[in-house]
């Protein structure tokens, strides 16, 4: 079964129509290719094509206001499918959907984002609307 690389068209239109006031986090969970899947055959491994995606994308999302929130190494898969692994795990935070839709569409990241598609065997990427957190697990946040 293929992974998940990118949103479909459907899904990024609901993205881009789903605006509210204030910034979004975006939670990503991404498992590497041992070896990345260049189209033209060039040789590097998942983890190096995803560096030169970072060193290439970041500065428009930085120019964009976007903040890495949080940051964790994936250890054990506790409850969901065991063989799911992850090797990155990062929370990336946004002015606004406006923003994460421009770094999309500026010109750099779309060039750059060949070393992701070339890096990435499978991914999540979920959008989440930052909370203050309760104190307990079933303490709804507040907004």
């Amino acid at each position: 079964m293929a992974g998940h690389i990118d949103p479909t068209k459907e899904t990024f239109k609901a993205f881009r129509e789903s605006v509210r006031p204030g910034p979004i986090h975006m939670l990503n969970l991404v498992q590497l290719y041992p070896q990345a899947k260049y189209p033209d055959g060039r040789k590097a491994t998942g983890a190096e094509a995803y560096a030169s995606y970072g060193r290439e994308s970041g500065p428009v999302f930085e120019r964009l206001g976007g903040t890495i929130v949080w940051q964790g190494r994936f250890e054990l898969m506790l409850i969901g499918p065991s063989e799911e692994h992850w090797d990155l795990c990062f929370i990336a935070q946004y002015p606004s959907v406006a923003a994460f839709v421009e770094m999309i569409r500026d010109p750099v990241y779309r060039e750059a984002v060949k070393h992701r598609q070339a890096a990435v065997e499978d991914s999540r990427l979920i959008r989440l609307a930052p909370l203050t957190p309760g104190k307990n697990f079933g303490e709804p946040p507040s907004a």
